[in-house]
């Protein structure tokens, strides 16, 4: 009989070859040696041991009486942060396969995909709940990269059972960020994996993605953040992940972060920030809330920094009554600027949320939704209690619900001591802000509609319910009347939230942007600065398709480059590549209108029948104005 490479991941070539190494068990007893692959001979050794029968059919029906709502509770961190990977491994493998997240104990959690199959093969029990240890079942991917923790492929023909050798699976093992195993990512289908490197590259990349999501869903309240020697790869699945507390600690390190820090997880965590990464924690976290991303040098080399998470502290209650801590209605006036029905809503908006009406702000990306929220919740008689905003868009999918209601400390695996509160909580007595509801998961959109409508919340692991008093304000880029029709976001939820609608006009519509630049400047700390004529001129002209963040990115840095004692602004304020934007807008701007002048002078000199004086009386210009305009135009 042939021998394979131990450390190839093949299949066997025929059936006939499978059959053989099968009937050569059954008659000798023992197995073969050299076989099977390395670690799947090790597997078949150990079920061996485990005193399986290869030919029992039963064992891949077997009844199971675990309680699904105990191990959905237990795990739930890790549900929902591998939800999204579910989907996705359904999509690209469940037309012709299963997508499986089980916990540590091979106890099945999401089975997902094409089960039907399985049924006529016989094998009616891939749900939530089974076990698939390999003690029980023999090797699988599931439960033989369990004991082996590590990600493992078995072909078609390797499963120990005879009854699974038609099948193939992948499995790749999931960490906690404490390096402990918690679960394990699985793909099973009929028939050779063709390419079964790249599906096993695949599921270690998705774990690898749930993996990171673990980090801030174990460490609600502290600082996450990612590295990598090179800045692109800060969105990689490659990138380390380390969390540090509010004192500089080193609270956690996954693996990928001890390799790139070339040390032992033991000497990392537990450590000093300026120890491992060469920098005092709060030094690290300012440098990255202000730059976004940052490089570090330290003992290891070059790394460039990015935040996760910061999270915010809770929010308290000044002493101050709601009355003397209100802001001034003129704040939502210098917002509105010189746009009356802009103004007019905001005042409307003001309004209705003093009388518990929700508000809802419509807007493209970066027109200053949260400056709006919040602006309304100073001027509100709300002023001086909690505002807590939460971005529906950044937070991943599976951790808004613990985001939104908060946990009771044992609610689920990974919970934190103590529990935490929710931004639901967190708001009550003021307002909460609720940007980009569009992008809610439509599961969590039943479960906000019922504590709208009740007004009352209870965190996940608790039985009773807390009564809350908040006031709503929500945001979105996107279309929620398309989205109710498209059956993405609910209508009852839609007519919830709007109350009163305001939309925020993007900033190459508004007519005030120089008074809107002045306002910008005041916030950044520099009210006594000014813009030169050539810098206002290319400001007015220019369509910023980045709204209101991308304006005032360009004044923060043209502040930056004054020298001590400039108060004007001008081109010589900005970089190269800023300049040489607002540049070609406005000749873009300024040809466009020019291209609008000669239409219409050319639709009044044509409705007049040439005739100038005419044209230029209905144009509301002189004749002289007209003629001089039709040579400029004409040059």
């Amino acid at each position: 009989m042939d021998s394979f490479p131990p450390n190839e991941i093949v299949a066997f070539d025929t059936p006939d070859a499978t059959e053989r190494l099968r009937k050569s068990l059954q008659l000798d007893g023992m197995l073969p040696q050299g076989v099977l692959r390395q670690e799947i001979e090790a597997s078949w050794d150990r079920s061996m041991r485990h005193g399986i029968d290869r030919s029992d059919s039963k064992l891949v029906d077997i009844q199971f009486d675990a309680d699904w709502k105990t191990l959905r509770e237990a795990n739930r961190l890790l549900i929902d942060a591998a939800s999204p990977e579910m989907s996705f491994l359904v999509a690209r493998y469940g037309h012709d396969g299963i997508a499986i997240l089980a916990d540590a104990d091979a106890n099945m959690l999401l089975v997902e995909g094409r089960t039907d199959y399985l049924q006529e093969l016989g094998i009616r029990d891939v749900a939530p709940g089974a076990c698939w240890s390999e003690a029980m079942r023999g090797t699988n991917a599931l439960g033989t990269a369990l004991v082996d923790s590590k990600p493992t492929l078995i072909n078609s023909g390797e499963h120990y059972l005879e009854c699974l050798r038609r099948l193939s699976c992948a499995s790749a093992p999931i960490r906690d960020p404490r390096g402990q195993l918690i679960g394990v990512l699985d793909v099973t289908r009929e028939g050779v994996l063709t390419q079964p490197r790249d599906s096993l590259s695949m599921l270690m990349l998705a774990a690898r993605q749930i993996e990171c999501r673990l980090f801030g869903a174990y460490y609600p309240e502290n600082i996450v953040l990612a590295f990598h020697r090179r800045e692109p790869h800060l969105d990689s699945a490659w990138r380390g992940m380390v969390v540090l507390s509010c004192d500089g600690d080193i609270l956690a390190a996954d693996q990928q972060a001890c390799s790139l820090l070339m040390q032992d997880r033991s000497a990392v965590v537990g450590r000093r920030s300026e120890d491992i990464l060469g920098i005092r924690g709060s030094q690290l976290v300012a440098r990255v809330m202000r730059e976004g991303v940052s490089k570090v040098t330290n003992a290891s080399g070059e790394f460039f920094f990015r935040a996760v998470q910061i999270p915010r502290p809770a929010p308290s209650i000044p002493a101050a009554e709601p009355d003397t801590a209100r802001a001034a209605p003129g704040s939502l006036d210098r917002l509105a600027g010189a746009n009356h029905r802009l103004a007019r809503g905001l005042h409307m908006a003001r309004r209705g949320l003093d009388h518990d009406v929700p508000v809802l702000l419509l807007g493209e990306t970066g027109t200053g939704k949260e400056v709006t929220a919040r602006a309304l919740h100073d001027a509100s008689v709300r002023a001086g209690k909690p505002f807590v905003a939460v971005n529906c868009a950044s937070i991943p999918e599976g951790l808004i619900e613990s985001e939104l209601f908060g946990y009771r400390e044992g609610a689920f695996t990974g919970a934190r001591k103590g529990g935490v509160v929710g931004r639901l909580s967190q708001a009550n007595g003021g307002t909460l802000f609720l940007d980009e509801i569009g992008d809610m998961p439509l599961h969590l959109q039943a479960r906000l509609l019922r504590v709208l409508q009740e007004r009352k919340v209870a965190p996940l692991g608790a039985a009773e319910e807390q009564a809350i008093d908040v006031a709503l304000v929500c945001a979105t880029h996107r279309d929620l009347k398309l989205l109710v029709q498209e059956k993405t976001f609910r209508e009852d939820l839609y007519y919830r939230i709007n109350g009163i609608g305001v939309s925020l006009p993007p900033l190459r519509e508004r007519q005030d942007i120089g008074d809107l630049a002045n306002v910008l400047l005041a916030k950044l700390g520099a009210p006594h600065a000014t813009l030169d004529s050539e810098l206002s001129e290319l400001i007015e002209q220019f369509d910023w398709p980045g709204n209101i963040r991308q304006l005032e990115m360009v004044l923060r840095s043209a502040l930056a480059m004054r020298e001590e004692g400039e108060t004007a602004l001008g081109t010589q304020h900005l970089t190269d590549a800023a300049l040489d934007e607002l540049q070609a807008g406005a000749r873009q701007s300024a040809g466009l209108i020019r291209d609008r002048e000669m239409e219409l002078i050319r639709d009044s000199l044509g409705s007049h029948q040439g005739n100038v004086s005419a044209a230029a009386q209905a144009l509301g210009i002189s004749r002289a104005t007209l003629y001089r305009k039709l040579k400029q135009l004409r040059t």
